[in-house]
C-alpha cells in the first residue's frame, strides 16, 4: 500500500462525481453499474463522519500488483470511560466493491501503538470485524461500517499512547496520552458497576447479533443454494419436454403424410369400384388367352411343378410336427418328385417346340424377303 494523492480542490461531491465517472486509461477499475451506489455511500459515510475524506491512491495487493483505488482517510470517534477520542482509519474501497467488502486500517501517528493482541485489529493495522466477515451486499454500507468501528473500538480501544505522560486538557482529535489498559481512575463503585453492566449488556447484544446474522447468512445461503438447484433441474426438465415436443411434432407430419396416402389410396380405389361396379366379372381362369398350345403346355407343366414344390415344403413342416408317420412322407415324397419330373420334363420339351417353331417362322420370314428384293 503506497501514499495516496492530494484531495481536489473542490468539493467532495463533485470530486466523488469527476473521479468515479471519468473515461479512458485513468478510470477507476469499478463496475459502471454499481459507480453511483459507491458514490452514494461515500456521501452517507462523510455526512455522518465529517472527519473523514475521501481521495484516490495506489493500492499495492500482495501479488505485486498496483491499482488507483478510492480510499476514505480521517478519523472515527469513540467513546471509551466516558471521554470522547478519534482514531485515526483509512478505508480502502477495492475493485470489487461493494459486492466485496472493503479493507479497512488504522493509521497511528508517529505517538501511538497498536494493540497487541488484540481481537479485530492485527499488528499490519487491518481490522477484520463481524461486519466485514458478514458483508451483504446490497444492505450493507460504509455509514454503517464506520458506526461499527465506533462502537468496537470504544469497548476495546486499538491504539495506546506509546509514552504515556499525564495530560490535563486532552485534544478531542488524539488519542489520550496514556498507556494501555489505562490507569484506574477514582471513581465512585456505583457508577463503575453500572458501566461494567451496560458494557457486558453491550458486548452481549452485540455478540447475540452478530449470531444471529451468522445464523440468517447461512440460512439464506443454503435457500439460495436449494433455489440454484431448483432451476438446474427446471432447465433440465425444460430441454425434456421441449425435445419431446419437437419429436411428437415430427410424428405428426409423419403421420400427417400417411393419412394424406392412405386418403389418396382411397380415392383411387372408390373410383375404380364406382367405374366397375355393376360389371361382368372376369374369370381369372380364363382372363389370358394362349398364343399356342406349347404356351398352354408351358403354363399348366410351370403351375404344376411350383404346386409340387408348395405340396413338399408342407409334408417337411408335418414330418418336423409329428403329424405323418416317416414312411408315408417317404412315400407321398417319392410319388410327387416323379410326378415334378414329368412336369418338368414336359416343359423343356414344350420349350424346345415352341422355339424351333419360332426359328422356323424367322427363317420363313427371312427367305421371302429375299425373294422381294
Amino acid at each position: 500500500m503506497s501514499g495516496s494523492s492530494s484531495t481536489p480542490p473542490h468539493s467532495s461531491h463533485q470530486f466523488l462525481t469527476a473521479v468515479l465517472f471519468r473515461q479512458g486509461p485513468s478510470a477507476m477499475p469499478y463496475a459502471e453499474d454499481v459507480k453511483w451506489m459507491i458514490r452514494q455511500h461515500v456521501i452517507s459515510l462523510l455526512d455522518a463522519f465529517p472527519a473523514l475524506r475521501p481521495q484516490t491512491a495506489a493500492y499495492t495487493h500482495n501479488d505485486g500488483r498496483t491499482v488507483d483505488l478510492l480510499q476514505v482517510a480521517g478519523t472515527v470517534p469513540m467513546v471509551y470511560l466516558q471521554v470522547t477520542y478519534h482514531i485515526p482509519i483509512v478505508v480502502w474501497l477495492m475493485e470489487a466493491y461493494p459486492r466485496q467488502p472493503p479493507c479497512v486500517y488504522v493509521n497511528p501517528t508517529r505517538q501511538m501503538v497498536i494493540k497487541r493482541p488484540h481481537p479485530y485489529v492485527n499488528p499490519s493495522g487491518l481490522v477484520s470485524l463481524p461486519y466485514l466477515q458478514n458483508w451483504i451486499y446490497p444492505t450493507s454500507n460504509l455509514a454503517d461500517l464506520a458506526r461499527n468501528l465506533s462502537v468496537v473500538f470504544g469497548r476495546d480501544p486499538p491504539l495506546y499512547a506509546q509514552q504515556p505522560r499525564p495530560n490535563p486538557n486532552p485534544n478531542p482529535n488524539t488519542f489520550p496520552p496514556i498507556a494501555y489498559p489505562p490507569p484506574p481512575r477514582p471513581h465512585r463503585p456505583a457508577e463503575d458497576s453500572s458501566q461494567v453492566y451496560k458494557r457486558n449488556a453491550v458486548d452481549k447484544l452485540a455478540d447475540r447479533l452478530n449470531c444471529d446474522i451468522e445464523a440468517l447468512r447461512r440460512s439464506r445461503e443454503a435457500e439460495m443454494e436449494q433455489l440454484i438447484n431448483a432451476q438446474v433441474l427446471l432447465r433440465q426438465r425444460e430441454e425434456q419436454i421441449s425435445k419431446g415436443l419437437r419429436e411428437m411434432r415430427d410424428e405428426k407430419e409423419g403421420l400427417e403424410m400417411q393419412l394424406q396416402m392412405v386418403l389418396m389410396n382411397s380415392e383411387i380405389v372408390e373410383d375404380w369400384l364406382s367405374e366397375n361396379l355393376g360389371k361382368r366379372i372376369i374369370n381369372v381362369e380364363t382372363a389370358i388367352e394362349h398364343s399356342d398350345l406349347a404356351s398352354k403346355q408351358m403354363l399348366e407343366c410351370s403351375s404344376s411343378d411350383l404346386a409340387i414344390d408348395d405340396l413338399i415344403y408342407a409334408l417337411d413342416k408335418a414330418l418336423q410336427e409329428g403329424s405323418i408317420p416317416f414312411d408315408r412322407y417317404l412315400k407321398s415324397v417319392r410319388t410327387l418328385s416323379r410326378e415334378q419330373f414329368f412336369h418338368r420334363a414336359m416343359y423343356a420339351k414344350a420349350r424346345a417346340t415352341q422355339l424351333q417353331a419360332h426359328l422356323s417362322g424367322m427363317a420363313q420370314r427371312s427367305s421371302s424377303q429375299i425373294r422381294m428384293i
